[in-house]
């Protein structure tokens, strides 16, 4: 199956960049719609300006079976972020934006090393912030001929007016669905309205590229897959999540249910978050998507 980056025009490309810039004049590329002028160095909620900034790219063997395959996948990991989860386990990135900033064509730079090195796909970790970059960067790497999967690895706080600037340009949505509760979302990852943004996103990255579509090697190629951390207590709230996915996207759907929680970064100050989960707490999660009816990808103890 042929990337997507192969078959958008470069013109198209050009317009979707050039759209995408217009809008960091006044910010509102991601749902707090800031407003600052990031064109001239600004900073908003995610604290990034003009320039993108990198905590470090590499072949990574942690993602998702799909994704790694057997050469890994083409991470970029970027600082700063819209949200502010006070369990975040890369907090340092996230939260204490460490890394450098870069120019279009160190990034586009970056995409093409990776693919050099054999990487399946170029994983794009935390992109919401920066999607005008990262478009500004992909025309360069068109020109130098990337040609691998693209992977828009995001915490699931995006808004659909955006993400339809990556239509036909983004092979793979590898989104979180972290909550589905206001309540949580809002005490636990400063996201005011997060469950329905978060639907609303996750519906508009179905109909970009649809169920996960794999290759004979059980590469992935195309489509949607999901990510769940499950969250002490159920803070979660997992079973309006599954039950979301299963009824109003597709029963098809790939899910990652998490268990690697731990409290780490702020979590110890929030009773709920202070410990580890249990077995059991993961057993009930898994069981909760089994019993909506979504089984691809489910981790099975």
């Amino acid at each position: 199956m042929t990337s997507q980056i192969l078959k958008i025009s470069r013109s198209a490309l050009q317009e979707q960049a050039r759209r995408a810039l217009d809008r960091l004049v006044a910010c509102d590329l991601c749902p707090r719609r800031c407003g600052a002028n990031r064109l001239k160095d600004e900073r908003g909620f995610c604290r990034t300006g003009r320039l993108a900034r990198v905590a470090g790219h590499a072949p990574h063997f942690g993602e998702e079976e799909p994704l790694v395959g057997f050469s890994g996948s083409g991470t970029i990991f970027f600082s700063g972020c819209n949200l502010s989860c006070v369990f975040c386990q890369n907090y340092d990135i996230s939260q204490q934006d460490r890394g450098t900033e870069v120019s279009s064509r160190k990034l586009a730079d970056m995409m093409l090393a990776l693919q050099d090195a054999g990487c399946h796909n170029i994983n794009l970790v935390t992109p919401t912030h920066v999607i005008a970059q990262i478009l500004e960067a992909l025309l360069l790497a068109k020109d130098g001929g990337l040609s691998i999967p693209l992977v828009y690895n995001s915490g699931g706080y995006d808004s659909v007016d955006a993400l339809r600037l990556l239509d036909g340009i983004v092979d793979i949505y590898l989104p979180d669905a972290k909550y589905g509760n206001d309540e949580a979302a809002s005490e636990y990852s400063k996201a005011p309205g997060y469950v329905g943004i978060m639907k609303s996103a996750l519906l508009e990255m179905h109909r970009q590229v649809g169920d996960l579509v794999l290759d004979e090697k059980g590469i992935a190629k195309r489509g949607l897959i999901v990510r769940h951390l499950v969250l002490p207590e159920n803070a979660a709230g997992t079973e309006e999540v599954m039950r979301f996915i299963a009824q109003e996207i597709s029963k098809d759907t790939f899910v990652n249910i998490m268990a690697q929680y731990r409290p780490e970064y702020r979590a110890g100050c929030y009773a709920r978050l202070a410990r580890p989960i249990t077995e059991r707490e993961y057993v009930q999660a898994i069981g909760l998507a089994a019993a909506a009816g979504l089984t691809r990808g489910l981790a099975m103890l």
